[in-house]
């Protein structure tokens, strides 16, 4: 396992560094629940499709580690959030030996990696807490390899629902509790977008509140023809410097 500090300016100071801390002490305990009746099974069957060398944006404490399948040839973990980071990396350091894992600190929006170097690209929760949804998309179509795949499991608004409505009124206050994460994001376009979706099916995470209960759990490829430009877009290279991990596969590392 080897760790990677992708950017400096994710360090953060003060008020700001303690509340990302206690986010991430809180993480698990506030999805114990969900998970006990049900997402963890849920990330099972949607890991269990993952394949080849793997890329998890947002990866948080790293919940979703131990589902991965054996015939995973590499695993990179990213999350922006360093306490976040930090637990994950502690997490890969309590697992049974596992060759070919890495965890690096880097937002899903400017991801420090070649284009075209990965298989499967694993998102759980998290488009719902980027800043530019239509950019990360666009960094997992480009690190994506011709043929790989998008996995996901997200939460989504439900739009002309009494429950959407409520979602759209508690989105702000529900960004500030839950740092960023917002509850009025109709993901299932947004990926669209970007990508053809091969699966997306509607699912709840039971045991969590209502905001963030109706999910979408599916799979997806890069459009061949990005909706909103080439796919020359997706396969630009934008490496501006390469570090070698273990295995010999490169990690970008801008600066």
């Amino acid at each position: 396992m080897t760790h990677e500090k992708a950017t400096d300016h994710l360090a953060r100071t003060g008020p700001a560094a303690l509340w990302e801390r206690l986010g991430a002490a809180l993480y698990d305990p506030f999805l114990a629940r969900g998970e006990r009746l049900g997402m963890s099974e849920r990330r099972a069957a949607l890991l269990s499709e993952a394949r080849g060398r793997v890329l998890e944006i947002g990866a948080g404490t790293g919940l979703n580690l131990a589902h991965y399948p054996a015939t995973v040839e590499e695993l990179m973990l990213s999350d922006p959030v360093i306490p976040m980071a930090e637990r994950s990396r502690a997490r890969v350091a309590e697992s049974e030996s596992r060759r070919g894992l890495h965890v690096v600190e880097a937002p899903a929006e400017e991801l420090p990696f070649s284009s075209a170097s990965f298989d499967t690209v694993v998102s759980t929760m998290v488009l719902c807490t980027v800043a530019d949804v239509e950019a990360a998309l666009s960094e997992i179509a480009r690190v994506l390899r011709p043929g790989g795949q998008l996995l996901f499991i997200e939460h989504v608004h439900v739009q002309g629902t009494r429950l959407g409505r409520w979602q759209l009124r508690m989105a702000g206050l529900w960004a500030i509790l839950a740092q960023g994460c917002r509850c009025d994001r109709d993901l299932v376009s947004a990926i669209s977008s970007q990508f053809d979706v091969r699966v997306a099916s509607p699912a709840e995470w039971t045991g969590m509140p209502a905001l963030v209960r109706p999910l979408v759990v599916g799979s997806a490829t890069p459009a061949r023809v990005a909706r909103h430009g080439s796919w020359a877009h997706h396969a630009a290279d934008r490496t501006d410097q390469e570090v070698a991990t273990p295995s010999g596969s490169p990690v970008e590392v801008r600066r």
